[in-house]
């Protein structure tokens, strides 16, 4: 398998505090890599740290062969890498189509595929077509029309992630997809990120809280604690590591004889 992301012995502190201490890790094209920890664990700056949102202090990010390490967001989402948010942003006061479009004409002026015209002028008939065929995979072709504002939390946090799809990415970061869902949509969105993920051939990072969702979705885990990484493997591995059982999952998880 070819690495596509290597986190080199990060730290980052804030202020006085140590929040990440020495972290590496690797992810592995069209794999599904998930980090968890408990709260405070630091799993949330680490993904911040790799999506560019925050820099570190010492240690060496590469992306695609690229040193990402002093590199923002922006610079990151050019060189494929596509994100959502725990709490998914959109554009409220456009419709669920015109958020779609306004991604892929973003991507299309980004890799100079089409310098003109902007999309409230004329969207073209190809944009129309790959933003119709992403709403009917996300299941909000029904609401095409629909301002998001209008939207419920789970159908935002779809619509969130179908503009990070239009970008086309090689990666897609989730933080905390399922975050704030009813079952029934958790459920839901987790098959959704499966048929997505097989349909683009992607290699997906995400934090996650719900271990169902990380049991059916991961194909390897990191776990954190107080900075550090305290296991990473399978998640059988992972499962059958007394240190996490202890710090993180929970003995009551495998019964009583577990």
């Amino acid at each position: 398998m070819t690495t596509l992301l290597n986190v080199d012995n990060v730290y980052k502190s804030y202020g006085s505090l140590p929040v990440l201490k020495g972290i590496s890790l690797t992810v592995e094209e069209k794999e599904t890599f998930a980090i968890i920890g408990p709260n405070g664990a630091g799993k949330t700056t680490l993904f911040r740290v790799m999506t560019g949102e925050v820099l570190s202090e010492r240690g060496r990010i590469t992306y695609s062969g690229h040193d990402v390490t002093g590199k923002s967001a922006h610079d990151r989402v050019q060189l494929g890498m596509g994100r959502t948010f725990q709490v998914a942003r959109v554009f409220p006061e456009f419709t669920v189509e015109e958020n779609i479009i306004v991604a892929i004409e973003a991507r299309l002026r980004s890799r100079s595929e089409r310098p003109l015209p902007w999309y409230r002028t004329r969207p073209g008939s190809s944009v129309r077509e790959e933003a119709g065929a992403l709403l009917q995979d996300l299941d909000l072709w029904s609401k095409k029309a629909t301002e998001a504002k209008f939207l419920s939390h789970g159908d935002k946090k779809r619509l969130e992630l179908g503009i990070a799809l239009a970008g086309k990415p090689q990666i897609l970061m989730l933080d905390e997809p399922t975050a704030g869902m009813s079952p029934s949509d958790r459920i839901a969105t987790t098959e959704l990120i499966i048929r997505l993920r097989a349909a683009n051939a992607m290699t997906v990072v995400m934090t996650e809280h719900d271990m169902d969702v990380i049991f059916g979705l991961a194909n390897r885990i990191l776990v954190m604690n107080q900075g550090e990484m305290i296991a990473i493997g399978t998640i059988d591995e992972v499962r059958a590591n007394p240190i996490v059982r202890e710090v993180y999952l929970g003995k009551e998880m495998y019964g009583a004889d577990g």
